[in-house]
């Protein structure tokens, strides 16, 4: 992207707080980004947990993906609701309009497994316009808005894990998550396949039994068939989650790089899925590779 692209901002899960949505575009215009906010954004009908109903959130989202004055998608919040709209998006006029870049994470990860099969292009997984990291009043958090500033405008940062749990080196296009969605899309058109991938996990809130449950859940998918790594981001408020994500992940006989700051929590990194990436446990980090041109791949 370059200063003077027009961002849609657009609300496919839940509904943002006003102050924080307001907050965000301010300080993604003082990027010298223009910012259009989606027409039903703040809506909070029918249901509370949903940013207005069905059709003008697929709306919003599909009309911002489709025109051509705007450069790239940000995502308001997660919560729950982006897997609600994939039935309902033009997939074949969403095609036709060309790549562009999608933000957001948590529940967006339904838009980033869904656009990868459908549209083919790459998205970018970080911090959402309507949250914490990138809104608070005192500002957004450092390492979280350099990370996307650098994913945004120039070639992605490496991100450092803290801990080893399978070592070695891998290189494959990144895929994947918050766990939770991507089990909930097995039996589905848009189940989820690391096959000659680098796997990225992350959840928030779940104990380490259901982390358990959905890990054997894409297994028994045969989502892992043929996976080359995996990196494992943020595990808030998940216990102690690691003897479980070894157990089920450790005997598939590929590196496994765990504590990334990619996720929830804070700092929240950004890194392309659909690109390009490389994990090497002695460097305990996940890379982007770059090409001869300077831009990720």
């Amino acid at each position: 992207m370059r200063p003077g692209d027009t961002v849609a901002v657009v609300s496919p899960s839940g509904p943002p707080s006003a102050a924080l949505l307001r907050r965000g575009v301010e300080r993604l215009e003082g990027l010298g980004l223009k910012v259009v906010v989606g027409a039903h954004a703040l809506d909070r009908q029918p249901l509370d947990y949903l940013a207005g109903d069905d059709a003008a959130r697929a709306a919003d989202l599909q009309s911002a993906w489709c025109d051509p004055a705007v450069s790239a998608v940000f995502c308001c919040r997660g919560g729950y609701g982006a897997a609600r709209l994939l039935d309902l998006l033009d997939w074949d006029a969403m095609r036709a309009a060309g790549p562009k870049v999608l933000l957001g994470s948590s529940d967006i990860t339904a838009l980033h497994n869904a656009f990868a099969i459908e549209l083919g292009v790459p998205t970018l997984h970080g911090p959402m316009a309507a949250c914490d990291v990138l809104a608070a009043e005192e500002g957004p958090e450092p390492r979280t808005w350099d990370s996307l500033r650098a994913a945004l405008f120039g070639a992605p940062q490496s991100v450092r894990g803290e801990r080893v749990l399978v070592p070695g080196r891998a290189e494959g296009v990144l895929a994947g998550g918050n766990l939770s969605l991507l089990a909930s899309m097995c039996g589905t058109r848009w189940q989820p396949s690391f096959a000659g991938r680098i796997a990225f996990l992350e959840d928030i809130g779940e104990e380490p039994y259901r982390i358990d449950r959905m890990l054997t859940q894409l297994l028994q998918a045969g989502a892992f068939d043929g996976v080359r790594g995996i990196a494992l981001g943020s595990w808030v408020d998940c216990g102690d989650p690691y003897a479980v994500l070894e157990d089920r992940l450790g005997r598939l006989g590929v590196p496994v790089l765990a504590g990334l700051p990619v996720g929830h929590g804070s700092p929240q990194m950004s890194v392309w899925l659909g690109r390009l990436g490389v994990i090497d446990t002695e460097s305990c980090s996940l890379a982007g590779i770059v090409s001869d041109e300077g831009q990720a791949r």
